[in-house]
């Protein structure tokens, strides 16, 4: 069943925790890819693609905002900076059972500079507050901001803890720090999440001056080992590229990061609970390489991967029998 009513329905998923999620990000984080993570997790905190207010409010909003009630925990995250239209989207984010909606305050790309989006807002903590301020007297779930440790020209840690301070009196409660500066000329978004060194330590910094507040960690986490190290420091982890380019990691964060004695789903029992979803995307029209793009990192570490990655990425689009490639597929996971 997809979500797209407009009242808020019953969720019987786990309760939301941000101990362990996975990051917003663009052209990946769609709701077919979120589809596919939660079978791998059921308590992974899965957050949409970035949705700008304009987007939502001159655009196709129940596009933007259909889910598969199987996705419960979900955050909505949105791109914004008027108050009034951020208060608007988050009333749309709960009307749609949204669990919580996230601000972006990370985003370095041109585009969204210019629209007064994203990690440009880390200069102006006053308009952030605002903002904050404005969704939380809309809506009664959660509202969150993800952010990095400054921007250049203001990276400075005093001007973090005014950042963070400010946000803070205005009622947010729980921040999700990309542990890189964001440099907002000269640099692409692709670069500004390699090339910006990580401060790990200026994130522990920030929960030990604000212990009260909830604190979670993103920016260059690779496995779970990693995830147990920072959460003796911080409340919660978030994964970004590597969740998405090794996804069977999330088969194990019930099991070791939420304590859950659930069995380990294997990789072939993950492509094949994934099936049903994918035949009837097929039979509403839509392509399986909307789906199985997500899937391809399955494909590593066992003999036979290449061939997987091959038949879903490039034998797919010559195949007048998409499900049949579909069970080929599947053969080379067994046992794995």
């Amino acid at each position: 069943m997809v979500q797209n009513s407009a009242t808020t329905p019953v969720n019987s998923s786990p309760t939301l925790s941000r101990r362990f999620s996975v990051a917003p990000m663009m052209d990946w984080t769609d709701r077919h890819c979120r589809y596919f993570l939660r079978l791998l997790s059921k308590h992974t905190l899965l957050y949409t693609e970035m949705v700008t207010t304009g987007a939502l409010l001159n655009g196709d909003h129940e596009r933007f905002l259909r889910y598969h009630q199987s996705e419960h925990p979900l955050a909505l995250q949105l791109g914004g900076s008027t108050p009034g239209d951020l208060a608007a989207c988050a009333r749309m984010a709960q009307e749609h059972g949204y669990d919580e909606v996230n601000l972006n305050v990370g985003c370095p790309s041109d585009r969204v500079q210019n629209n007064m989006i994203g990690a440009c807002l880390m200069g102006h903590p006053e308009l952030v507050a605002d903002c904050v301020k404005a969704m939380r007297d809309a809506v009664s779930i959660p509202v969150t901001v993800k952010h990095r440790i400054g921007i250049n020209g203001r990276d400075s840690y005093a001007e973090l803890c005014d950042f963070v301070g400010q946000v803070h009196e205005a009622g947010c409660t729980s921040f999700t720090v990309h542990a890189r500066i964001a440099i907002l000329e000269g640099l692409s978004p692709k670069e500004n999440r390699d090339i910006p060194p990580l401060r790990y330590d200026v994130a522990a910094q920030l929960k030990a001056d604000f212990p009260q507040l909830e604190v979670i960690l993103n920016g260059g986490i690779k496995t779970l080992e990693a995830c147990h190290e920072h959460l003796q420091t911080f409340d919660g982890v978030m994964l970004g590229r590597e969740a998405y380019h090794n996804p069977y990691l999330l088969a194990q964060v019930d099991q070791q990061l939420f304590g859950s004695d659930a069995p380990v789903i294997s990789r072939a029992e993950a492509l094949a609970q994934l099936r049903p979803y994918i035949a009837e995307h097929l039979a509403s029209g839509g392509a399986m390489h909307h789906i199985t793009r997500h899937v391809l990192g399955l494909g590593t570490g066992f003999p036979g991967a290449r061939k997987f990655r091959q038949l879903l990425s490039v034998d797919i689009h010559k195949t007048q029998d998409p499900l049949g490639l579909l069970d080929q597929a599947g053969q080379l996971l067994e046992g794995r």
